[in-house]
């Protein structure tokens, strides 16, 4: 009788065990895949559907036809000059700017990265997938399933150039010594029309050729390859497909430069030769970005930098037009939500700036378009996100329940149209420890520390940032309010530097 009893109750329990793992599988199976597409130093505004009639992306136009786009999506900012080191801290995270820097520095030190992105989502059944540019600091197939070509932040060689740049300042105070003559190839360029020491379509000069083939387009193989490898399975994959480009050194194939003419490239609206404050705001000399072009700007050396940039987006445009290709072949597009953003944004010559170590819009916002089901179709919403919101967005679309320690929100009803609001009350930035930023109600209140300077923006009359109205008086209460909204934020972001002296000398 016990014995019968045993069995029974045995039998049972591997019943009820067998049909709780056929119900999870059942479940994994109904879940939709994830393909993340991000590039690197892609600003807002360099989408030909989105505005840009210079450009050329007709596959980026495509997921701009067929999603939603949220178009102020901000980077948080950056305690590192690499902006793409800790803009990708926040996202596989999943924590605001500072507590971001902490936890990076526990993984590295505890070799834990259980609370990562790709983590949890594979503890959501989903099977994980990497390549291309990865650059924090806890090795990529430590956190994915599947890996293949992890690349760094920049091509060694112009890591190399990096280096080298960066003891310009002491190197050019040598007596006699000419500063063009100590700068890199590829970099303090062009001088003039005449100046031809950089090819962008030249494989000598290595970048993004070391291998053999363009890192673009070895990405594109890798996605493709996996993709492939996927549709004979039923369990979802997540995909994390990062492009270097169009981080310098921006080189593309000869067709790629040649659908862009220099003549026909037009300077910015916020062009100058020279922003007046970059030497005390981190931009120096000796700022690899800054570098890249001379100083003073000329508009010729501006137009050829964007024409580069412009050439390897479209470029890399290409390669994500085949990965999707790929997809609707594979059967698996229906069933795929599709994220296309960056890391930031880039100046390209604005406000006299070549780089992202600043807190314009031009710096700090990257496209940001949502396809998949049950998201609009060519559509705009304008409510504030943050980019790094992206990792609780999946994990919203896995049904993966967002851990307390992730500070990002999910935009997936923001995206359905379901919500209007944004989900944070202003957004914070901040860079180093040389300049904060908060956006409020339409209003940018920018603050340089090191020089107690105090700069305010009209965003909805003046998107480019060209008007300061931080001294007029009729505008005082509002730098009052904002600054002292920002001193309360500083504090919710677990910011460690103070300014509130300079909030007390307004």
């Amino acid at each position: 009788m016990f014995l019968k009893r045993f069995l029974f109750i045995t039998l049972s329990i591997t019943l009820a065990s067998c049909g709780a793992k056929t119900q999870k599988t059942q479940e994994q199976k109904g879940k939709p895949n994830i393909v993340f597409i991000f590039t690197d130093d892609q600003t807002y505004s360099s989408i030909h559907a989105l505005g840009n009639n210079e450009i050329i992306t007709p596959n980026m136009d495509k997921l701009v036809h067929n999603g939603t786009t949220l178009t102020h999506a901000y980077n948080m900012g950056s305690w590192s000059g690499a902006v793409c080191l800790a803009s990708r801290a926040m996202m596989n995270t999943g924590r605001f700017v500072w507590n971001a820097k902490d936890f990076t520095q526990k993984i590295n030190k505890e070799n834990n990265v259980t609370k990562t992105w790709a983590k949890l989502l594979e503890s959501g059944g989903y099977e994980t997938y990497m390549t291309g540019k990865w650059h924090v600091h806890a090795p990529a197939k430590k956190v994915f399933n599947h890996v293949q070509h992890e690349r760094p932040g920049m091509p060694k060689d112009a890591w190399d150039h990096f280096k080298m740049v960066a003891k310009f300042d002491s190197i050019s105070k040598i007596k006699g010594a000419n500063p063009d003559d100590l700068m890199p190839v590829g970099y303090n360029r062009p001088q003039d029309e005449n100046d031809h020491s950089w090819d962008p379509t030249d494989t000598k000069f290595g970048g993004y050729w070391q291998g053999g083939k363009h890192w673009s387009e070895v990405v594109k193989d890798d996605a493709i390859a996996f993709i492939n490898t996927a549709k004979t399975k039923e369990n979802p994959f997540f995909m994390y497909l990062a492009f270097n480009a169009p981080h310098d050194p921006r080189q593309a194939p000869k067709e790629y430069q040649e659908m862009y003419n220099v003549n026909d490239i037009s300077v910015p609206e916020s062009f100058i030769p020279e922003y007046p404050y970059r030497k005390s705001i981190g931009n120096g000399n000796n700022l690899r970005d800054e570098a890249l072009a001379p100083f003073p700007r000329t508009e010729y050396a501006v137009k050829t930098h964007i024409k580069e940039y412009y050439a390897s987006i479209t470029h890399a445009d290409a390669q994500i037009g085949l990965i999707l290709e790929a997809l609707k072949k594979s059967g698996k597009l229906d069933n795929t939500y599709i994220i296309f953003t960056a890391d930031h944004g880039l100046a390209m010559g604005r406000h006299g700036l070549i780089g992202k170590q600043n807190l314009f819009d031009h710096s700090i916002r990257p496209p940001m378009v949502i396809l998949g089901p049950n998201i609009p179709k060519n559509k705009k919403v304008d409510t504030d996100v943050y980019l790094q919101d992206v990792m609780a967005t999946t994990l919203d679309i896995a049904n993966v329940e967002k851990p307390a320690y992730i500070d990002f929100n999910s935009f997936l009803d923001i995206a359905e149209g379901t919500k209007k609001e944004s989900n944070y009350k202003e957004i914070y930035g901040a860079y180093l420890s040389v300049q904060r930023m908060i956006r409020k109600n339409g209003y940018k209140l920018l603050v340089y520390p090191d020089i107690k300077k105090v700069l305010l923006f009209d965003m909805n009359k003046d998107p480019e940032e060209m008007n300061n109205l931080a001294n007029n008086a009729e505008y005082k209460e509002k730098v009052n309010s904002l600054f002292k909204d920002l001193l309360e934020l500083q504090k919710n972001m677990n910011d460690p530097l103070d300014i509130s002296e300079i909030y007390k000398s307004l």
